[in-house]
């Protein structure tokens, strides 16, 4: 459980208020304890600071010490920061400005901020007795709090991807970029649009990116920019999410279903030659759990028969092939800003990286309906702009990028050697590239069994993925699954493990202890 902090128990530890002090302190610290968090609410500044500058000057008094009005409200600020260092700030909201017809106005905005989180998630910590009785199912005193928590402890939770715990971290950026957005108004290719293109082109040193409405919307518009249509064909792998094969289908193509290496689950380059014929018309692998394919072999390959390749990158920004970023291998690279991607917005969102002139060109005008200038369509397009909204976020979470990516190696390689210490199988890495580990994911027999043990042990698990696209029953008559007999394997075996930049090691050694 979260705590919301009122004023007199803040005021309570910064001045060591006494008998108050000691009930206050160890309720917070027990909160933290078992994994909850502390919020202050913004709203509640001025007051924080007025109260304990009144209660410093009353002790001075009291104790006849000589602190200047400057000194002792350096102290007060001082204080403050101190206690705020390890807080979580609450904005305050417009719907909780409005109280007065309350008779505690204060109060009033303290639990109306509340009901923004789930029901029992959090709760208003504080010793107002006339607020304890009123809410009584909103708000706890320090003493409850601890009697409580002590009766019940409660044991962390695991989450799959903590994007909580990522999303407090970068709490102040985000607010002020979402407010800019909602202050400017221009919700549909406002300027962090701009922006965002801007900054991932540089990130992955292409010379173009196109932000779009979802990964697959990219794959979408970038095979339409290619001229990919009835009849044709586009080499890929079944092991991947569907969005991979069905962008194919939708535009009358059909999807050639190529097998994965055993190791790496990534597309075998070794078996697509085999495949290609002349309705061939683009190749298209899949970065899976973050890590890139062979792609200067399928660049290599495709160049010999005069083929573009596409690289789904929906779950690998942010890793390098040779010293190459993802999403810039090949003559197009598509990902995905779905929230537990990586690089993640709170919706859908993607983007389109490229180094053509004519497929810049082609995949702006079809992504704003085939149109050139304003209701001049050269070309047929879709709907597929990414919200301004969408971008505002992944410019606030590209600040702290490069720490994530260097957390979730850190992390992956340290999964390895628990693994291997424990002679557990898991998905591969190669020496020449990284992984941004989208997801962890190991092999295993009896895998139904292994999920239950796992969910007795409340740590939750997944499977990326049960059904290879080519036994999906929308596209199994495009390819038989004895064709690809290792990806058939993969998908009985396969089982993803908690992953994510804030997994912390003491985690990673109760997951791997229950595997």
């Amino acid at each position: 459980m979260d705590l919301l902090i009122d004023v007199n128990i803040a005021l309570d530890i910064c001045a060591k208020r006494q008998p108050f002090y000691t009930s206050a302190r160890d309720a917070l610290a027990l909160c933290q304890q078992q994994g909850g968090k502390l919020w202050l609410y913004t709203g509640s500044v001025q007051t924080l600071e007025y109260n304990l500058y009144s209660t410093l000057r009353r002790d001075q008094e009291a104790n006849e010490t000589q602190l200047s009005k400057r000194q002792l409200h350096a102290k007060c600020l001082a204080l403050l920061a101190t206690f705020a260092a390890d807080k979580q700030w609450l904005a305050a909201l417009a719907g909780e400005g409005n109280v007065f017809a309350a008779d505690d106005p204060e109060d009033e905005q303290l639990i109306r901020a509340l009901d923004r989180f789930a029901p029992g998630k959090i709760k208003l910590l504080t010793r107002d007795e006339p607020l304890l009785e009123a809410h009584s199912n909103k708000t706890l005193s320090p003493e409850a709090f601890i009697e409580q928590s002590l009766q019940n402890p409660s044991t962390p939770k695991f989450e799959f991807i903590d994007l909580k715990t990522q999303q407090n971290a970068i709490r102040p950026q985000l607010e002020q970029n979402i407010h800019r957005v909602l202050h400017h108004g221009t919700y549909i290719m406002g300027k962090e649009v701009d922006l965002l293109e801007a900054k991932l082109a540089a990130y992955t040193d292409a010379r173009y990116c196109i932000t779009v409405a979802s990964g697959t919307e990219a794959l979408l518009i970038s095979l339409m920019a290619l001229g990919v249509g009835v009849g044709d064909e586009v080499i890929t792998t079944p092991f991947t999410f569907v969005a991979t094969a069905e962008v194919i289908v939708l535009l009358g193509a059909k999807p050639v279903f190529v097998d994965i290496e055993p190791d790496t689950c990534n597309i075998d380059v070794r078996l697509i030659e085999a495949k290609i014929t002349e309705r061939t018309k683009a190749i298209m692998p899949v970065s899976l759990y973050g890590q890139p394919a062979d792609m200067d072999e399928i660049n290599a390959l495709a160049a010999k028969y005069n083929l573009p390749v596409i690289e789904d990158a929906a779950q690998s920004f942010g890793a390098t092939y040779k010293g190459k970023k993802s999403c810039h291998l090949s003559t197009i690279g598509c990902t995905s800003f779905f929230p537990s991607k990586p690089l993640g917005c709170y919706g859908d969102g993607g983007a389109i990286f490229t180094d053509d002139d004519d497929l810049y060109q082609a995949c702006r005008e079809i992504r704003i309906h085939g149109q050139s200038r304003r209701y001049y369509h050269t070309r047929v397009g879709v709907g597929g702009r990414m919200d301004t909204l969408q971008c505002a976020i992944v410019l606030a979470k590209l600040e702290r990028f490069d720490w994530e990516v260097e957390q979730r190696i850190a992390l992956g390689q340290r999964y390895n050697q628990l693994m291997d210490e424990a002679g557990v199988q898991r998905v591969q890495q190669r020496d020449d590239r990284t992984s941004v580990f989208a997801q962890y994911t190991v092999l295993v027999e009896h895998r139904s069994e292994v999920e239950a043990r796992f969910r007795e042990a409340v740590i939750p698990t997944a499977v990326h993925y049960p059904v290879p696209l080519n036994e999906q029953p929308a596209y199994q008559h495009l390819c038989c699954a004895d064709c690809t007999p290792i990806a058939k394997e993969m998908a009985q075996r396969v089982m993803s493990l908690p992953m994510g930049a804030d997994l912390i090691e003491k985690q990673q050694t109760l997951i791997a202890q229950t595997l």
